[in-house]
């Protein structure tokens, strides 16, 4: 079974219009719930955006399974799904839900396509610029909009290390790692966090970044923009310079422009 990557993006734009952009600050207390702590929250938005898309899979795709924030913070077994499933669909329904919450015009909609282990297709939706950044391995990375315009995406030429603009989130690390991280980010040249990953990945793929750092691995945050920048020309690796796969949650993650730029982030800055 195959799963065509544009039929799958107008189904994330057709849930963001029903579930997720009605409810755009428009949220009141009883809409909001928090997580495990005060910067992770869950919004009435993800969920029922997350349902709407679930059963739109459900009906197009039978076969996929489908891994989604929502849903594996309900079951967390659900996660060993995706490693040995042979067709998965990995599903983030509001990535950037602080920003959504808070009223900032931030977050987005993405979704991997997974076979055998292995990521063939990413999606970032982001619902107030009503585009996509697609990929899928070996094509390229693409902005494209509803009425069929589609742009190439490449990442930025390297750059020396201190003249590097970036976002680097390491406080997902255990704390021992931080410290050294934090202190070494004086070596570039802006150093920053927008608090979704959606548009972070967006804005490496399009040249606006040289380097992205995070130190948590959920399959839904990262295997769509991970692809994404790949197939943009950036180089994606985790902190102990392995290869980043489907199946991992930890290890941290380094995204750049290029092989040599990586080498020089993972020595220089990130070094664990």
């Amino acid at each position: 079974m195959n799963i065509d990557i544009s039929t799958l993006a107008n189904v994330l734009r057709d849930a963001a219009k029903a579930e997720i952009v009605p409810r755009f600050r428009r949220l009141d207390a009883g809409m909001v719930s928090q997580k495990t702590e005060a910067i992770d929250l869950v919004t009435e938005a993800d969920v029922e955006a997350e349902k709407r898309i679930t059963a739109r899979i459900a009906q197009l795709w039978p076969g996929a399974v489908v891994v989604g924030e929502e849903a594996v913070a309900a079951d967390p077994g659900l996660l060993s799904a995706l490693p040995g499933a042979d067709l998965a669909i990995t599903l983030d329904p509001v990535d950037g839900t602080a920003n959504f919450a808070a009223g900032l015009p931030l977050f987005a909609v993405m979704a991997a396509v997974v076979k055998a282990g292995e990521t063939i297709a990413g999606i970032i939706y982001d619902p107030m610029g009503d585009d996509w950044l697609l990929a899928e391995r070996g094509g390229g990375a693409w902005l494209e909009r509803p009425d069929g315009e589609r742009i190439r995406q490449h990442v930025a030429a390297a750059v020396p290390l201190e003249h590097m603009v970036g976002v680097a989130s390491p406080f997902l690390l255990p704390k021992p790692m931080r410290q050294p991280i934090l202190s070494n980010l004086h070596k570039v040249r802006l150093n920053a966090s927008y608090r979704c990953a959606g548009h972070e990945y967006r804005m490496i793929a399009s040249g606006h970044l040289h380097y992205l750092m995070y130190g948590k691995l959920m399959p839904w945050d990262h295997l769509p923009g991970a692809l994404i920048a790949e197939e943009a020309g950036g180089f994606v690796g985790r902190l102990d310079g392995s290869r980043y796969e489907a199946s991992h949650t930890a290890g941290g993650l380094i995204v750049t422009t290029d092989e040599g730029s990586f080498d020089t982030l993972r020595r220089d800055v990130f070094a664990v």
